[in-house]
């Protein structure tokens, strides 16, 4: 299951969603600010995220300037509590299944969440016949354009 986590106004955010959209990719959205993120989520996002705090926390989001600390000098404890009393210092889109983490939309990064039998049909030139063309045929057009 795809989470897409997004807030209002948020331009990147609609790009994903489309993009999931159009792609068949169930997913469920959660606005970080209407939805309060629990504990083991926020642990969760953490772990997932290769560079810890710096892949998904914000530093020129107003609520990190009024910080003035350093997110090292934080526990986990008083990281998570910041997190949920400030969800604007995410990053956003976050995008996660069980095996992506993608953090803002990036036309190529955003293919990481489709399922590698998928991907691995988007090489093959199997044609508009394939049952799966609407996601691997859009995956080759991308591919196609980076590669020329």
């Amino acid at each position: 299951m795809i989470i897409l986590y997004t807030s209002p106004g948020c331009a990147s955010c609609r790009k994903a969603k489309q993009w999931l959209k159009e792609n068949d990719m169930y997913f469920v959205e959660k606005n970080i600010f209407t939805t309060l993120l629990k504990e083991d989520e926020i642990k969760y996002l953490l772990q997932r995220s290769e560079n810890g705090t710096e892949d998904i926390i914000s530093t020129r989001s107003k609520a990190f300037q009024a910080l003035e600390r350093n997110l090292e000098d934080l526990s986990m404890a008083e990281l998570v509590d910041f997190i949920q009393n400030n969800p604007s210092v995410l990053k956003r889109p976050i995008i996660v299944n069980e095996k992506s983490f993608v953090v803002g939309y990036d036309d190529d990064e955003i293919t990481a969440l489709v399922p590698q039998h998928l991907r691995a049909l988007s090489e093959q030139a199997c044609g508009t016949q394939c049952p799966n063309y609407a996601i691997c045929g859009k995956l080759r057009k991308i591919n196609e354009e980076i590669c020329d």
